[in-house]
């Protein structure tokens, strides 16, 4: 009755959100903070002794000069280019290897060499990333003389296009799916969206807190797949309604009614497992949260509004199709895949030109109109999806033996699970980030790209004599490559020091954590015995440490607590102990499987090359977390779309098996589909070139590949079937208690003729 308001309201919230953010601008920060631990109370030092230098990011100036960086022309041209870096305003200090603070920046044979760069603290990623390309560009260069850009501050990172490639292959599970362009278009409208709104808030959310820099992709990978998925939805049970004889009005109603009331139930637990991260009392995971959440709430609400008055302004014509719209939706799909593979915009213009030339052309040329004719439903018990279930109940103890194992052996490799932070070694090789930490690496050993910081608040004394015993102390370490002299915060009277150690391993070598550890609990407490000094071990690497401890501590309290929220939910909607029970167990054999993958190709390196990544690394301590709350919530979707169904066939006909077998016939089809999106718009994100990206869209579509198959079409009809009425049962005592909660099922409303 409102579609006009509706939808011009929804185009006026995106206008006012999006020029918001463009307008203001997004503030993102890629440097975990952690609220106490010792390298943050080390910074802390740092930050008040020595004017913040080591606690903002770190980047590099790298440079390779093969006659030896002491040649005139080389020494003229780095020093005028470290000379024009500190002059710039996010840079709190260079070091130059030509200064006596740098000489240990030198390789022996003189022929590599580094400047570090300290930025201020509340420098954030898009800044320092811009500085770096800056000064790139600068750089005098020539066949003597190599210079790369390195370190965190000067990380390189492309744009993301793998939006772009998910929605390609979106458009065409949709027509395959609907056969029509309008019944196509509208999940993806409401996506689309969704996502731009989510995105939106998150730039104006980094402002006012911690957002990663990668947390606007992120929600764009979640927010495409639910939004499209909860569209679909209700677009579908519209359709079916639309079949039945139900006006457009009433199968609207209907649909909201039912599948809306599920889509509401499944986002919010989505919603609200990415909140409960919150709980973890760390802004860098607050922020991934809450960016997350945010754009699937915004979806949620999309679904339930805005694809209402979709509904209303294409009634009938959704039921039909035109080979000219079919064919402007496949250029549209090439154009979308054209720009993600970044393969020209001259392909990009030339599919969309040629789908608004088919458009246009196809609409005087009346042959080629279709309508969509509503073909006689055949037979529930014709169809294969009962068939299926028929065969894997008759055979319950196999397909669970089979599924389970299935699980079991690709989940096995999670148990050799390192959590911890991946470095610059694993970029891509032709980046210059890359390029510098390769050259580190060989001039200087693999410890030269994550020295650690030992900061020392002295005691009243002052004296540097402490340091002087912690640097011989430190030397004599095993697993210390080389310290640097103690640096005092002034010359006169000093109350702070600060010393470099570079360890002898690479920052995500296990060796490297051990050694962080041993220094801390053995080596510095011995040397600074009897004294009043306090010591802390610093740096970026100690303080990944630090944050991967404190968040492998609170992961299985986060992890009960959604499984809890879950079970309880499900007990309340579907009125059973046993049928939440089996999706709690399901669901961990399923993202315990895609935990398992991804250490086998993100930590060991297998087929590493096929999704772009350069040798193994940790998995980042983060992701166990999130993959976990959002997978969880994403199956609430095809558990309450499925198991509804079969409830609602149980309380109809009380016949336990064939009620599994309607419900699984009436929604493998849309579950199909719905997983198929979702598959493929997550397993585009591969084309990302960020690896945190990749590791989480593999994750993502691994999982729901997984639960909408393994899962789904195996486990869920074999151990109903096994249980039988079990499935169903709940104390009586118990059921008094619990709220009603009517989920997905049949409609009250009478029907009436079609419009």
């Amino acid at each position: 009755m409102h579609r006009r308001a509706a939808v011009a309201l929804w185009v006026a919230f995106l206008i006012v959100v999006v020029g918001g953010a463009s307008i203001i601008g997004a503030t993102y920060d890629a440097n975990p903070s952690l609220p106490d631990s010792e390298s943050s109370r080390g910074f802390d030092v740092i930050d008040q002794y020595f004017g913040g230098i080591g606690s903002g990011s770190q980047g590099t100036i790298v440079f390779q000069a093969p006659g030896g960086i002491d040649d005139p022309a080389v020494r003229s041209s780095m020093t005028a280019l470290f000379a024009e870096t500190a002059a710039q305003d996010a840079v709190v200090a260079v070091t130059s290897p030509y200064t006596l603070a740098g000489a240990s920046q030198i390789t022996a044979d003189r022929t590599i060499a580094y400047a570090t760069v300290d930025l201020g603290a509340d420098v954030d990623d898009n800044e320092s990333e811009a500085l770096g390309r800056t000064l790139s560009l600068t750089a005098q260069r020539s066949e003597n003389l190599n210079i790369q850009f390195g370190g965190s501050a000067f990380a390189e990172f492309e744009p993301p296009t793998a939006e772009l490639i998910g929605l390609a292959f979106a458009v065409v599970v949709l027509i395959l799916a609907f056969g029509s362009v309008l019944a196509m278009g509208m999940p993806i409208g409401v996506a689309l969206f969704g996502v731009a709104i989510g995105t939106g808030l998150t730039g104006l959310m980094s402002n006012v807190g911690s957002f990663p820099d990668f947390s606007v992709t992120l929600g764009a990978m979640i927010g495409l797949g639910v939004g499209i998925d909860y569209a679909l939805f209700i677009v579908t049970r519209y359709r079916e309604l639309a079949h039945q004889g139900y006006s457009a009005l009433d199968a609207t109603v209907g649909a909201i009614s039912t599948a809306g009331r599920a889509v509401t139930l499944a986002g919010l637990t989505v919603v609200i497992s990415l909140l409960g991260m919150l709980l973890i009392g760390v802004a860098f995971i607050s922020g991934l949260g809450i960016a997350a959440a945010t754009t699937v709430l915004v979806t949620i609400f999309a679904s339930l509004t805005l694809l209402p008055a979709f509904l209303g302004f294409a009634q009938g014509r959704v039921e039909v199709t035109r080979v000219r719209g079919l064919v402007a939706a496949g250029f549209v799909a090439l154009a979308l895949l054209s720009a993600g593979l970044e393969v020209g915009a001259a392909y990009v213009l030339i599919f969309i030109a040629l789908g608004a030339t088919t458009l246009a052309v196809g609409s005087f040329w009346g042959p080629l109109k279709r309508q969509v004719e509503t073909k006689p439903e055949r037979p529930m018990n014709e169809t294969f999806w009962y068939r299926w279930s028929h065969h894997i109940q008759d055979h319950p103890w196999a397909a669970v033996g089979l599924a389970t194992t299935i699980l079991l052996v690709l989940a096995t490799p999670m148990l050799s699970l390192q959590m911890g932070f991946s470095d610059a070694g694993n970029f891509p090789d032709d980046t210059q980030t890359k390029k510098a930490y390769d050259l580190l690496s060989d001039g200087f050993g693999p410890g030269f790209n994550g020295p650690l910081l030992v900061a020392i608040e002295l005691g009243p004394e002052g004296d540097m004599g402490v340091a002087q015993l912690l640097v011989e102390a430190l030397a004599s370490t095993d697993g210390v490559q080389q310290v640097s002299p103690p640096i005092p915060n002034t010359i006169e009277f000093p109350n702070a020091a600060l010393i470099e150690v570079i360890p002898s391993t690479s920052p995500q070598d296990q060796d490297t954590v051990d050694l962080v550890k041993f220094l801390r609990s053995d080596v510095i407490p011995q040397s600074v015995e009897g004294t009043l000094s306090t010591v802390h071990v610093t740096g970026s690497v100690a303080a990944s440490i630090d944050f991967t401890a404190l968040l492998a501590s609170r992961l299985l309290v986060f992890i009960a607590a959604v499984l809890t929220l879950s079970f309880l939910l499900l007990m309340v909607m579907f009125r059973s102990l046993l049928v939440p029970l089996k999706a709690v167990a399901m669901n961990l054999l399923s993202i315990g499987a895609s935990y398992g993958v991804i250490v086998a190709i993100f930590q060991w390196g297998w087929a590493g090359s096929l999704v772009g990544i350069s040798g193994g690394a940790p998995i980042e301590p983060f992701i166990p977390m999130m993959l976990f709350a959002i997978v969880f919530g994403l199956s609430m979707d095809y558990e309450v779309f499925l198991i509804s169904r079969i409830r609602e066939e149980y309380d109809r006909t009380g016949n336990a098996k064939d009620s599994v077998a309607n419900g699984l016939a009436m929604t493998a089809k849309v579950i199909t589909a719905a997983a198929a999106i979702m598959v493929v718009v997550f397993g585009s994100f591969l084309f990302d070139p960020n690896r945190v990206i990749k590791l989480f869209g593999t994750g993502l579509a691994l999982a729901v590949l997984l639960d909408a198959t393994l899962v789904r079409l195996l486990l869920v009809p074999a151990t109903m079937e096994l249980l039988g009425d079990r499935n169903w049962w709940l104390p009586r005592w118990l059921d008094k208690l619990l709220p009603n909660i009517a989920h997905e099922g049949a409609l009250s409303a009478p029907r009436s003729p079609k419009e």
